[in-house]
């Protein structure tokens, strides 16, 4: 005698409170004010973080303290269950590897370019924001584990970064199929590269992302002397020497040092990221005027009150994780 089969109650999205908080951060938008998180964690980055930039040994000495204790950091970070890393050898650093979160797209891929102001960052560093990144864009992750500062130059992350892109290529890789993208000096990269491959002919990705991307390496906006105290990362004083270290003895327009001194015609849709009181939002702003004055599709997002490269620390700011969601609907537009 046949059965009827069981019903399954359906459980509601957010059941527990930790669900329903993210449930929450995910429909922040930019318009909104920082949430009492967002201002708690802003501040205790600014004593910590900040302070040890700002205080700490300039010249090689200090980069490669900061180098350190970050990579102290990256052995710690952890992804919860699910999350498939794997190590893949790019050849000149032996950092790199894939991230997979959820059922992502064997078909496509996100090559993403940490941020570190060019002396520090890893993959490991970035797992937790390598994880959510995955599983927000239905893409396979691969973290590019670049040479940094003191050591090498930002000319050679470029090279590394070209790299990985014809890896991808060499892989199977459609160039349609692929996203780049990266924050702060990655955001800069991500940037460069984009110019490069043009330049080269190489066929460009499908679309961009740069969070609060360093765009302009000689600090020349006015939000750099504007935000100077709102930002509660970056000391504006270390940065701008940073730069100028970078771009010693280089061509004015060279659009490694400023890709805004570039030709952006022709390059494919990108979506920016910043936040209004941090040292590089203007960076920001006049790369979103120059872009779509070029023809380039953008979409720029100003969050107010927030941290430079929010998303990176979605884990303790509501706004980090929003910023997810964002992302993904901008591909999905692009997509279509």
């Amino acid at each position: 005698m046949p059965t009827t089969p069981r019903e399954v109650p359906i459980r509601p999205v957010a059941v527990t409170p930790a669900q329903r908080r993210v449930a929450r951060a995910l429909t922040l938008e930019p318009e909104d004010a920082p949430t009492p998180r967002a201002r708690i964690v802003g501040g205790f980055i600014r004593a910590f973080a900040k302070s040890a930039w700002q205080y700490g040994p300039d010249g090689d000495a200090g980069l490669v303290r900061i180098q350190r204790a970050t990579d102290f950091l990256g052995r710690l970070q952890l992804v919860p269950p699910g999350v498939a890393v794997s190590p893949q050898d790019l050849g000149r650093t032996g950092g790199s590897e894939w991230v997979r979160a959820g059922l992502p797209d064997e078909r496509k891929v996100f090559l993403y370019l940490h941020g570190g102001g060019y002396f520090f960052g890893s993959p490991r560093l970035y797992r937790p924001f390598n994880w959510r990144l995955s599983a927000a864009t239905r893409r396979p992750v691969l973290a590019l584990d670049y040479r940094l500062v003191p050591e090498h130059t930002p000319a050679d992350a470029l090279e590394d970064a070209l790299e990985a892109y014809e890896f991808l290529l060499g892989r199977g890789y459609p160039a349609e199929d692929i996203v780049i993208g990266g924050d702060s000096a990655g955001g800069h990269l991500t940037l460069a590269l984009l110019l490069a491959l043009k330049e080269k002919g190489i066929p460009l990705p499908k679309a961009a992302i740069c969070l609060s991307p360093w765009v302009d390496l000689m600090c020349a906006a006015e939000s750099h002397k504007l935000n100077r105290r709102s930002d509660v990362l970056i000391p504006a004083d270390k940065l701008a020497s940073l730069g100028r270290r970078f771009c010693a003895d280089k061509e004015e327009n060279d659009p490694l040092f400023s890709p805004l001194r570039g030709d952006l015609s022709g390059l494919p849709p990108m979506m920016l990221m910043a936040s209004g009181t941090e040292i590089l939002r203007d960076d920001v702003r006049d790369l979103a005027v120059r872009a779509r004055a070029a023809g380039v599709d953008v979409v720029h997002q100003e969050w107010g009150g927030l941290v430079h490269v929010f998303p990176v620390f979605a884990d303790f700011v509501p706004e980090g994780k929003a910023a997810f969601r964002h992302m993904a609907e901008f591909l999905r537009r692009v997509e279509r």
